[in-house]
């Protein structure tokens, strides 16, 4: 089975608002509400839960009820403490669901990343049945400066061979819940998605392309930029 995860468990303390950025609004509703249509697109789920703080459950129901025509298929659940543990609830779900198997693929996606195309979320699916894990990537389009101390440049490496990572990253659920009971404390601490996971146990991910307006909105001007590529999608 196949199911889509949508990752709004962020407080958004970058955007200096009231709300968690994923509950702001852009093209008169819900980032959030943007991100559901999009994987709504996809027959292949057999469900899409919906991962937020605890004190915004009830609120995203509430959303999801007034924008959403049919919502048996739709499931809002408390995230974690960490993006990898908000992750492992989704999987506990299915577990508890009894859909928890080998051939369980899970599609993880940032709330904040509305504008993620059916393209991208069939090649996640297509890789993750394939291969196991993915990642969708962008090739880095400025040179990229490392410093070992903050204060001297140490490193400049080959921007050739350099991606941005984007979401959705997908992966064999039980795979993955495998391989992240496996870290010591020490590796849980260097995380910083959950394809990294795979990568410090050595287990490949699979690149998929990504598209550069498959923004993630973190700071009032990315609000901006959102709106603007609404109207262009609504214009054309």
């Amino acid at each position: 089975m196949i199911y889509g995860v949508i990752l709004a468990g962020g407080i958004g303390s970058r955007m200096a608002k009231e709300k968690p950025k994923q509950y702001l609004n852009i093209g008169g509703k819900p980032i959030i509400l943007h991100t559901i249509e999009k994987f709504r697109l996809c027959s292949e789920f057999e469900k899409t839960i919906i991962l937020c703080p605890e004190d915004w459950i009830e609120y995203t129901k509430e959303l999801v009820h007034k924008y959403i025509k049919k919502t048996e298929d739709i499931v809002i659940i408390k995230g974690g403490s960490t993006r990898n543990e908000t992750i492992q609830n989704a999987i506990d779900f299915i577990e508890n669901e009894g859909n928890l198997n080998n051939d369980t693929i899970i599609v993880t996606h940032d709330a904040v990343r509305p504008f993620v195309t059916y393209r991208i979320i069939q090649d996640n699916i297509k890789a993750a049945e394939g291969y196991g894990a993915c990642d969708t990537v962008i090739p880095a389009t400025d040179t990229i400066v490392e410093s070992q101390d903050n204060q001297v440049v140490s490193a400049i490496p080959d921007r050739s061979k350099l991606y941005q990572g984007q979401t959705p990253q997908s992966f064999n659920a039980l795979k993955l819940r495998e391989l992240y009971r496996s870290l010591s404390e020490e590796e849980k601490d260097i995380l910083t998605d959950a394809a990294k996971i795979f990568v410090i146990k050595g287990e490949p991910v699979y690149l998929i392309k990504g598209e550069t307006s498959n923004m993630k909105i973190t700071y009032p001007y990315d609000i901006t930029v959102a709106e603007s590529l609404l109207k262009e999608k609504k214009d054309a």
